[in-house]
């Protein structure tokens, strides 16, 4: 990690720590980042800026899922982020047999949560309103939903047409099923949810996507919460929509058949026992 970039994270490390409070007492939420060693090392930076500059009264810790890189050879960044308050796990492959590998890089962090408030974001995230939001989750899980989500914009996203209407399209299609179907619509990069449920969802086989969590957190009797605030969006890159009405129409087609692929494996129920994984401690 450059200098210029270690300074900055050892700024943001005084803040994160004093966030934190007693290491002894467990913090109110803790936010859980995977983060791909091959990829976001460097944009997990944003994000945890924008977590350092809560302004509330709660304890809160962030854990990283640092994964993706050669068993023989784990990151420096293991050792940097941990020196900088945050709790680094390191996890060479996360990949599971019938899980999606980004939903899967989670379970490692909630397990090494101190908190039974988990915040799920994604590495390239942002979070405009940090403060509002992170008090919105604790209020809500606090008062007995199991599950809290709210609204995911974009940045980066290139000017195409195609762009717009992919866009447009997925915001139609998550209203559709959220509003008229009464299907939750929890999706990676912007949940919260308890850490026991969570993981005995897991562990049960109930779980293998982010977007199948909702469903499997609503049929086993919990209740979500779900607010259309802005002011507690959350902004995630859009970096790799290229553009192209063919790829829209596979796309479509793509994320119909996926869609109903994860209601059914929710409705089926346990299909596997959870996963355990070979970790590189944090120095």
């Amino acid at each position: 990690m450059p200098a210029n970039e270690t300074a900055s994270l050892d700024r943001l490390g005084v803040e994160l720590r004093r966030l934190r409070g007693d290491p002894a007492a467990p913090p109110d939420a803790s936010v859980v980042i995977p983060v791909n060693a091959q990829e976001d090392l460097k944009n997990v930076l944003g994000i945890l800026g924008d977590v350092a500059g809560y302004e509330g009264t709660a304890t809160l810790e962030v854990v990283l899922v640092i994964n993706n890189y050669p068993e023989d050879d784990p990151p420096r960044e293991l050792e940097t982020y941990a020196r900088a308050g945050v709790r680094a796990v390191g996890v060479p492959n996360v990949r599971r047999p019938g899980e999606v590998v980004s939903f899967t890089a989670r379970v490692p962090g909630a397990r090494e949560a101190s908190s039974d408030v988990t915040i799920h974001f994604d590495a390239d995230c942002r979070v405009p309103n940090f403060s509002a939001l992170l008090t919105w989750y604790i209020e809500r899980l606090r008062g007995g939903a199991k599950a809290a989500y709210s609204p995911v914009e974009y940045y980066d996203l290139r000017a195409l047409w195609s762009v717009r209407a992919r866009i447009a399209v997925h915001h139609a299609a998550r209203w559709a099923k959220r509003v008229l179907m009464r299907i939750p619509t929890v999706r990676g990069s912007n949940y919260a949810v308890d850490r026991a449920l969570f993981l005995r969802l897991y562990d049960e086989g109930k779980l293998i996507d982010d977007l199948n969590v909702g469903l499997a957190v609503k049929a086993s009797g919990g209740s979500l919460a779900y607010s259309r605030d802005r002011e507690l969006r959350v902004l995630t890159s859009g970096r790799r929509f290229k553009g192209g009405w063919l790829k829209l129409a596979r796309y479509l087609l793509y994320r119909m058949r996926y869609n109903l692929r994860m209601i059914t494996s929710s409705k089926r129920g346990a299909q596997k026992p959870g996963a355990t994984y070979d970790r590189t401690p944090s120095r």
